[in-house]
């Protein structure tokens, strides 16, 4: 591929780290350099020539600095095209320069919006020169070279290095694509802000770090992430995430943010918990997590909100899993965990903070909120003769945390601190009832005493009966269903105890 000689360059950059290499490279290679304000007097500072904008323009930078390279002499040398002899003629009857590369970074907009900055200062970071020499330098890649961000500093200096100041078209090419990446997602960012209240329709998203994995849901399908995962987690051993991983990792880590006040340990496959406890220790609530369902949690994904200890460490080391997840770990329980070199964990280093969910499905995509309803003591509504206990409200809404985080059709059978079965799933509730029963009887787990919880209305008292008869004494669940009375008039007559929540949680 033909190499292309840099002749001239503007440089008006906000962020100047790394790029006095750049700068000193250019100039070994006699490239003419146009700037404007802090970029200029950094050029200065490096005692190498540089043309002040203004001298090009002979028109003073005005308004406070917001128009500064919006001028035909500024665009004319980018926009050019060498080649065309029109353009040429018009470059030399108006005294034109051409300019082969543009080094330019935008405003930080989002660092701005993100600080809690007000409204005129978010304002004043949306980039309108900087944006319009992006733009134009792209568009003209055929004969322009766009450096369009500080993140592309290293690698422009390595090919001023190896080809001796020039570019070839592919590489032109190659970073205007880059560039129009990063004006659209600018432009994103911008009209987020601007439509926080959502009156403009449409969907717009966009973030510019991505992830190729391995392989998607089955190793013929191709799989991406996009998005920044180290802001949520350190990976500090293990082999890397597939797709099926973060699918589970996900369902993981929205179940474990339920509890925030006391110290639990899930155990999910599948995106679903087939463990899940509270305990005064992790290795406690480990303990009881995994005596739940001993079988399927074998290749599971672990977490806990809790430090890792050794303790801990050496009571779950015995259990191969892939994942676990833990916003920190001692020293000792590193060596521990680490004895098996596959084995992920991670360190989890903030909350979620995202409330919105997206899908893709037929043609398009759908939208929603995040469930972030969790059924509290002051959503419990009585329904029965027979109230229920402290320690049965206390088991209610710990049932119903987990219920809220799996598959529908679900019921949870759990007591205060401990899931003792879960069926999931299931295309009939009492199907789902059923198939926790069962599990419950497989593991040796007794239900006396125990409470269950739907994530949806019971249209007929068919699973209050059941229940019943396997010792659940007390049932949260939403209501709704035009025939809850009859659920209800059954759990007065066997002295059980129910309440409403009015919040469905179908999960699919």
């Amino acid at each position: 591929m033909a190499l292309k000689k840099i002749n001239s360059a503007l440089i008006s950059v906000y962020h100047k780290d790394n790029l006095e290499p750049i700068i000193h490279l250019l100039h070994q290679h006699g490239v003419r350099l146009y700037s404007t304000g802090g970029t200029q007097q950094f050029i200065e500072g490096l005692n190498i020539p540089v043309v002040p904008v203004e001298e090009l323009t002979s028109y003073p930078s005005i308004l406070g600095g917001r128009v500064k390279t919006l001028h035909p002499k500024v665009f004319g040398g980018i926009l050019s095209r060498r080649e065309n002899d029109g353009d040429q003629a018009q470059m030399n009857e108006y005294d034109i320069p051409a300019i082969d590369l543009v080094i330019v970074d935008l405003y930080p907009f989002e660092a701005t919006v993100a600080s809690g900055a007000g409204e005129q200062d978010i304002i004043e970071k949306i980039d309108i020169g900087g944006i319009s020499l992006i733009r134009a330098a792209a568009k003209n890649f055929k004969d322009v070279l766009i450096v369009s961000s500080m993140e592309q500093y290293g690698d422009i200096e390595n090919i001023l290095k190896e080809q001796q100041g020039s570019t070839t078209l592919d590489q032109r090419k190659l970073y205007a694509a880059r560039a129009f990446d990063i004006s659209s997602h600018y432009d994103t960012a911008i009209f987020s802000y601007l439509n926080a209240n959502g009156e403009i329709g449409g969907y717009k998203n966009s973030t510019r770090q991505s992830q190729v994995l391995r392989y998607g849901e089955n190793p013929h399908q191709q799989g991406v992430f996009h998005g920044d995962l180290s802001a949520l987690f350190d990976q500090l051993h293990g082999k890397e995430l597939s797709f099926n991983n973060l699918v589970d990792v996900d369902a993981a880590v929205c179940l474990i943010e339920e509890f925030e006040d006391e110290t639990a340990f899930a155990i999910l496959k599948h995106t679903n918990a087939c463990g899940c406890a509270t305990g005064e220790t992790v290795k406690e609530a480990y303990q009881k997590a995994f005596e739940a369902d001993t079988i399927s949690a074998f290749g599971g994904v672990l977490i806990t909100n809790g430090e890792v200890d050794a303790e801990a460490a050496t009571e779950m080391n015995s259990l191969f899993f892939e994942i676990l997840v833990a916003p920190g770990y001692s020293d000792e329980a590193l060596e521990i965990l680490r004895q098996k070199k596959n084995r992920i964990l991670l360190k989890k280093k903030s909350k979620l903070n995202t409330t919105r969910q997206v899908k893709s499905i037929l043609n398009g995509i759908i939208e929603q909120d995040r469930d972030l309803k969790t059924d509290s003591l002051e959503d419990l509504k009585l329904v029965t003769k027979r109230a229920t206990t402290d320690e049965e409200n206390k088991a209610l809404l710990f049932a119903s945390k987990i219920c809220k985080h799996t598959k529908s059709n679900t019921i949870i059978l759990a007591n205060h601190g401990q899931l003792i079965a879960s069926g999931v799933g299931q295309t009939s509730r009492v199907d789902a009832l059923k198939q926790a029963i069962d599990k419950a009887a497989a593991f040796g787990l007794s239900l006396q005493g125990a409470v269950m919880a739907s994530d949806a209305f019971f249209p007929f008292p068919d699973c209050v009966e059941i229940a019943q008869a396997a010792g659940i004494e007390a049932v949260i669940q939403p209501g709704g269903s035009i025939r809850d009375k009859d659920s209800i008039d059954y759990c007065d007559k066997h002295h059980m105890a129910m309440v409403l929540t009015g919040t469905r949680h179908f999960k699919h």
